[in-house]
């Protein structure tokens, strides 16, 4: 299994995007561009692949360490963490919920209008 599988394997089980993947590499003070980490998840047949070095993976997996459990100063707990990160994926992966809060807050003032005279048939 390769360096690139690993990473592949992380970024679906943690469900990670390329720019979460970025920040938490910031973490370790390791800075890489979207581009560069896309050449990472590409078929090994595509021109623009590239092997994912020791040092990318090393230094991902001590920003994930940071991401999820703090700093020793500033402790996190994971659950919390994973459960935080799920839940914003949540909110904003509903389009249906702009549509509920804009009912919601629809000014209910107005009453339906209630016809006097029947129809006639």
């Amino acid at each position: 299994m390769t360096n690139n599988d690993i990473l592949k394997k992380l970024r679906v089980a943690l469900k990670l995007r390329d720019n979460e993947i970025v920040d938490i590499l910031k973490l370790a003070d390791f800075n890489m561009s979207k581009s560069e980490l896309g050449a990472f998840f590409r078929n090994e047949d595509h021109p623009n692949y590239m092997e994912c070095g020791d040092q990318v993976l090393r230094n991902f997996l001590n920003g994930l360490i940071i991401h999820l459990r703090g700093t020793k100063d500033d402790p996190k707990s994971p659950g919390e963490v994973l459960l935080g990160m799920q839940n914003a994926k949540k909110s904003s992966q509903r389009p249906d919920d702009y549509k509920n809060r804009k009912r919601q807050n629809h000014d209910n003032a107005v009453s339906p209008v209630k016809y006097k005279n029947k129809k006639k048939s």
